[in-house]
């Protein structure tokens, strides 16, 4: 948020917490407020998970089954959010903070020249706009940068490309 928002805002002296917790102190009160607060970042683990993953499409027939891809499933979840969190607070940072040296080349590869306007080579939100790509993120100059379900939304197409690519590059079992 930028500064001078932040001064016009009123500034809110009194408010209500309504739960159904134990509050016995003002740092108890913050603890159960900062619970409140990831409800959301929960929220949109979860979207990752169903229009992401597209979880709720497996055709698995037994539990155990499609208890192993869930796992694996909330695992990339994680990630998906994780990067796109990551993106939006530190977008110049390094790629290697988040991205192997393997996957920053593969990228570097597969999606060549100007990855977006905005970003410089060399930093996280360059990567990771080449990433959305994949996945048909148009990357004009007018987007937004990529949020979480553009960026866990690499199509099946995409992948069975980067397999492609990579075995056509020998990395395959070395």
């Amino acid at each position: 948020m930028r500064p001078s928002a932040v001064r016009q805002r009123a500034i809110i002296r009194f408010w209500k917490l309504i739960t159904n917790l134990a509050v016995r102190s003002g740092s108890e009160a913050i603890e159960k407020i900062n619970w409140y607060a990831m409800r959301w970042k929960i929220e949109v683990f979860h979207k990752i998970l169903k229009s992401g993953c597209k979880a709720e499409d497996a055709k698995l027939r037994t539990a155990e089954r499609l208890a192993n891809l869930m796992a694996v499933f909330c695992i990339l979840s994680w990630y998906v959010l994780w990067l796109t969190m990551l993106n939006r607070i530190a977008p110049d940072t390094s790629p290697k903070l988040a991205l192997t040296d393997t996957e920053i080349a593969l990228l570097d590869r597969l999606i060549s020249g100007a990855s977006h306007r905005r970003w410089r080579p060399g930093t996280l939100a360059f990567c990771l706009t080449k990433l959305a790509r994949l996945g048909g993120y148009l990357a004009r100059a007018s987007d937004p940068p990529p949020g979480n379900v553009v960026i866990g939304a690499v199509s099946r197409d995409s992948q069975i490309e980067l397999g492609a690519e990579i075995a056509a590059a020998g990395n395959v079992g070395t």
